[in-house]
């Protein structure tokens, strides 16, 4: 099962920080259309903000394993971006949990 982690700040919910872990099972590898669409999400967004927004994620990535500490922005214009481009993440993923269910969980925590 792929478990994803997003922790948000208790006051303004500003995503601070997510982990994707582990992997769905739900076909054999190379034919598992729900690890490539949690991969092609998390992956694509990380690659999305460094694109689109200059920032650059710290992040670690090994097999079945995607985290990064999300860094405040000192530009609130910038940090807007950052945060809309994690919030569709958030949606992409929970979409995926919804119709595949048995192999992906989307949780929150707030810190």
């Amino acid at each position: 099962m792929i478990k994803v982690q997003f922790v948000r700040n208790a006051v303004d919910r500003r995503i601070i920080s997510f982990a994707v872990e582990g992997h769905a099972k739900y076909a054999k590898p190379g034919k598992d259309i729900v690890c490539a669409g949690v991969s092609a999400v998390s992956v694509g967004t990380v690659n999305s903000i460094e694109a689109l927004t200059g920032v650059e994620l710290p992040h670690s990535m090994k097999n079945g394993w995607l985290s990064s500490d999300i860094p405040a922005q000192a530009d609130p214009e910038t940090d807007a971006k950052v945060q809309l481009l994690l919030e569709s993440m958030a949606v992409m993923l929970q979409t995926i949990a919804d119709s595949y269910g048995k192999f992906v969980v989307v949780q929150e925590q707030l810190l």
